[in-house]
């Protein structure tokens, strides 16, 4: 399973404002922080705005935050709004040309792959992410200043 550069950036989105619970930060102290993109950011920061997971707010004091506690947030859940196109193979899409059949046997072991490797995502949380912040101190290390996070 490949996830994609917006799940990537979604999932790195997640983790920093959970590092930060109740705290606004911009999308520019993100971008920093990873060393990507802002304009990318800003079409992730969109989405997950839409979704319900975070909440935006304008003005010289605002940026983002979590809309609700990191450990109500399901990975799986934010992967699968992020990934809408979870086919693993085209062929399988049964409106394509050349489709497989339905009952072919590879779909059902790649469909059932596809499934336990969202139900161990749907097992862990955004919260879950951040338990161990030592592993996260190689980017918070690149953080913009004002950002205190300690990782001792």
């Amino acid at each position: 399973m490949r996830l994609t550069r917006f799940t990537d950036y979604t999932l790195r989105t997640l983790t920093y404002l959970a590092v930060h619970p109740g705290h606004f930060v911009t999308i520019a102290e993100i971008a920093g922080t990873f060393r990507i993109s802002a304009n990318h950011l800003m079409k992730v920061v969109q989405h997950l705005a839409a979704e319900g997971d975070i909440v935006t707010m304008r003005g010289q004091h605002g940026g983002l935050r979590l809309a609700r506690p990191a450990d109500t947030i399901r990975l799986g859940e934010v992967v699968r709004r992020a990934e809408p196109d979870m086919d693993l193979l085209p062929a399988f899409d049964q409106t394509s040309d050349g489709a497989m059949p339905s009952g072919y046997l590879i779909a059902s072991i790649v469909e059932r792959a596809r499934d336990a490797f969202l139900a161990v995502l749907d097992g862990h949380t955004v919260a879950d992410l951040v338990t161990h912040p030592q592993m996260l101190a190689p980017f918070l290390e690149r953080a913009p200043e004002h950002v205190g996070f300690d990782t001792r």
